[in-house]
């Protein structure tokens, strides 16, 4: 196994479990801005003994403050929109379509940065495609939870898509030669501004409980792998290898949710899932 596959699929396993403590977390009745905040905080803090511990040469200017600005915003408001869309649906939907950015990448690839578009890539967005269809529930008894989860459906679509945003951005940052390590230097205080400015919002009581400590800690520890694991497996790799790698943590999620009895497999989940990982593979041969 190359070193570029070991740190996706470290990535992977940070991701998965990510998805699946935002899941507990959203289960009862928390402040979320204050989650956000808390997550941003240990992120910074684990960022700052990274780069200055390792003494990994950082370069902070113009550029990258605004590329490490634009796209700390992006991730932290797609998370909390996941977080968010967590409270009223399955952790293995949510995870599977925030996952599947993948298909939003490859469209936005090719009209923004005129990337070729052929005949394995519209495979791989088909399946994808599929993969969502299947997972969106149309048999609800009331009127009022159908209404509901199309709601947070779309919430978790829309997370997606704002996911999809940061990768391409992302890429136009290596592309320009920004610093990697300096944007994530700059990511990790924008979820302590969004996760402020959202608690503020929603009007949420600003109390720090110790559960929500607690899940921040946790939860800002998996972020920070998740973000510098994916880092180093693009460095050593090929980026349409790793990153459809690492966003097969849905399966990581499912597997959890299950194990943790959070819910239930069925065999439309089941049939997603393989949609959803032939999508992924497919658009890694692209």
């Amino acid at each position: 196994m190359s070193a570029a596959v070991a740190f996706a699929l470290a990535s992977l396993v940070c991701a998965g479990l990510t998805d699946v403590v935002f899941k507990r977390y959203s289960q009862v009745a928390r402040s979320r801005g204050i989650y956000i905040l808390g997550i941003g905080v240990t992120w910074t803090a684990m960022q700052s003994v990274i780069v200055f511990g390792a003494d990994v040469g950082l370069r902070i200017d113009a550029p990258t403050v605004m590329f490490g600005l634009a796209a700390g915003v992006l991730v932290a408001v797609s998370n909390t929109l996941l977080i968010e869309s967590l409270t009223h649906i399955d952790v293995s939907l949510g995870s599977t379509i925030y996952r599947l950015n993948t298909i939003a990448v490859v469209a936005m690839a090719v009209f923004l940065l005129d990337e070729p578009l052929t005949f394995v890539k519209l495979s791989g967005v088909a399946l994808g495609v599929g993969a969502v269809f299947l997972l969106f529930e149309r048999d609800h008894a009331h009127v009022e939870a159908r209404n509901k989860f199309v709601l947070f459906f779309a919430l978790v679509v829309l997370a997606s898509l704002l996911r999809a945003c940061f990768g391409v951005l992302s890429k136009v940052a290596v592309l320009r030669g920004i610093d990697l390590q300096g944007m994530l230097f700059v990511n990790a205080p924008v979820w302590i501004l969004v996760g402020a400015g959202y608690a503020l919002w929603r009007r949420e009581h600003l109390q720090v409980t110790g559960a929500t400590l607690g899940y921040a800690v946790i939860s800002g520890a998996l972020v920070c792998g998740v973000a510098n694991f994916l880092m180093l497996a693009v460095a050593r790799g090929e980026a349409s290898v790793v990153v459809p790698i690492a966003n097969m943590s849905f399966v990581v999620a499912l597997l959890i949710s299950i194990g943790l009895r959070m819910e239930r497999l069925s065999p439309r989940k089941v049939a997603a899932t393989v949609l959803a990982l032939m999508a992924i593979a497919v658009l890694a041969q692209a």
